[in-house]
């Protein structure tokens, strides 16, 4: 069954659809159908979302709804392709990859402006390799609640619409079922576009992407920034900072992406790519989430060095177009800057300082070796931490560390700091340190009901998740601590 021979008639949406990223050319991508997959039925369907896109939530949880955003009905006015990038992948030079499982259907109107919807798990395409072109219901409902989760913490990331499933098998490590997730962003595009086209020395058409991303979103680079006027070392910086700013969040909140290959970097600095993520449990800065990263390259402390050497990377990209190496290692220049600007920034959000002082970075790394030193879970501190400020007792943020004296010794460091009106500061901080993140253990128990074909823990999840930081009375097990088994728990890039 294909898109372009179909017979069955199309589901209208009733969106404007635009040409987006069709307008580069044939040279950036390949137009083919999702491959259909039988008897799909809806897992989780994002209202919120679809009120935002302005999309009839009972047209798309409708059977022919249901269909279409599985790939298995074309939608009117789509015009379906995977595009073509490469990449470094775990540091290494991958060559050509692509959308080896995902279809860009296009880019409709929205009231924020353009934004491109993608199928994920939509079948084969030619940029698959060895891969069946599937995507798994364990991944997908991660990456539904996982995009969504952080989107409820204002971190800029992809969203996602909708997962649907399939009784459809697909082989990883076992047998498992098929599904698909329908992602949303202003933009799919990535580094390794870039890279792409520059690794061939592709200049015409890696000067067409450019100045497509620079008109696009980043309009500002034609007409203003410090690199002389020219708008590909502007472009490059403002790309530098985004990503910079983006990695500081992760950091703040104890966010781990577990595979960020310059292929899974955004080129407008959202999160992209939910594959092994996972919000911190115990607070160790050496974590590694995924268990396919048997180096560590991308443990939690390696993070912001990492990006940094994914944007050095788009720098090489870019240079044909920037012409001048100066500018481009001064366009790089500025992650350094920002990245640790912005992340002492929002822990000093997290403990209640609204001005800087000199000492409060000594602060900061002190409150970090501690929890470190007892593993302390690094959520739940956070909260508590805010809710003592607010006026709470000590004694529940005291019961979290093994050494009391050398915590109460921060603590008294830290009490001196605090503003005059302390309970204003707590209540800040109760609406910047989540009581909610979707932990791995979460994620799992919603995916355990969700193969019995119950999926009332992801609608649960969902709805946590999208309001993080309010109380949510009567879901109090979903903040709790992990229990013994989550540490058990295998996450990878199998998906």
């Amino acid at each position: 069954m294909s898109f372009l021979t179909d017979a069955a008639p199309a589901l209208d949406l009733g969106v404007r659809w635009h040409e987006g990223f069709a307008r580069l050319g044939p040279a950036f991508f390949t137009e083919l159908a999702p491959t259909p997959l039988p008897a799909p039925y809806l897992v989780g369907l994002n209202r919120r979302l679809a009120a935002v896109l302005r999309l009839d939530p009972g047209l798309l949880s409708s059977e022919a709804g249901v269909r279409a955003i599985t790939g298995s009905l074309p939608l009117e006015g789509s015009r379906p392709m995977a595009t073509v990038y490469s990449g470094h992948q775990f540091g290494v030079w991958a060559g050509q990859l692509g959308d080896g499982r995902a279809i860009l259907l296009g880019e409709i109107d929205t009231p924020s402006g353009g934004q491109e919807l993608q199928l994920k798990g939509s079948g084969r395409t030619p940029y698959s390799r060895m891969g069946d072109g599937r995507a798994v219901l364990r991944s997908s409902i991660r990456e539904y609640l996982g995009s969504e989760a952080m989107h409820g913490l204002g971190i800029p990331t992809t969203r996602a619409l909708s997962v649907t499933g399939s009784d459809a098998p697909v082989r990883r490590e076992e047998v498992e079922t098929a599904a698909v997730v329908l992602r949303v962003a202003p933009s799919f595009i990535r580094f390794g576009h870039f890279e792409h086209f520059a690794a061939r020395g592709a200049l015409e058409e890696l000067r067409r992407l450019a100045d497509e991303v620079i008109d696009r979103h980043y309009p500002a680079c034609r007409t203003a920034g410090s690199l002389s006027g020219n708008p590909y070392a502007n472009f490059l910086q403002q790309v530098s900072e985004r990503t910079a700013a983006l990695v500081a969040q992760w950091q703040a909140v104890g966010f781990c992406h577990g595979v960020m290959n310059t292929d899974n970097m955004s080129i407008l600095g959202l999160t992209i790519d939910y594959g092994p993520f996972q919000f911190l449990d115990a607070f160790d800065p050496n974590h590694i989430c995924n268990h396919s990263d048997e180096q560590g390259r991308y443990a939690y402390n390696r993070q912001p060095n990492v990006a940094y050497w994914n944007v050095f990377c788009l720098g090489q990209a870019l240079f044909p177009l920037i012409g001048d190496e100066e500018l481009t290692l001064a366009a790089l220049e500025s992650y350094k800057t920002v990245f640790p600007r912005e992340l002492e920034r929002r822990m000093r959000d997290k403990l209640g300082l609204a001005d800087a002082q000199d000492a409060d970075r000594a602060l900061i790394e002190g409150v970090l070796q501690r929890l470190a030193k007892d593993r302390v879970d690094y959520t739940i501190f956070w909260r508590r931490l805010s809710e003592h400020v607010a006026g709470g007792p000590v004694e529940p943020v005291r019961d979290l560390f093994l050494d009391r004296e050398g915590f109460d010794a921060w603590l008294l460091d830290y009490s001196a700091r605090l503003p005059a009106d302390r309970a204003a500061a707590g209540r800040a901080m109760l609406r910047t340190n989540p009581k909610f993140v979707l932990r791995n253990h979460l994620g799992e128990l919603a995916i355990r009901r969700a193969r019995q074909k119950d999926f009332g823990g992801v609608d649960e999840l969902l709805d946590v998740l999208h309001a993080p930081f309010d109380e949510h009375p009567g879901h109090d097990d979903l903040a709790g601590f992990p229990p013994d088994w989550a540490t058990h728990i295998e996450i990878s890039c199998s998906s």
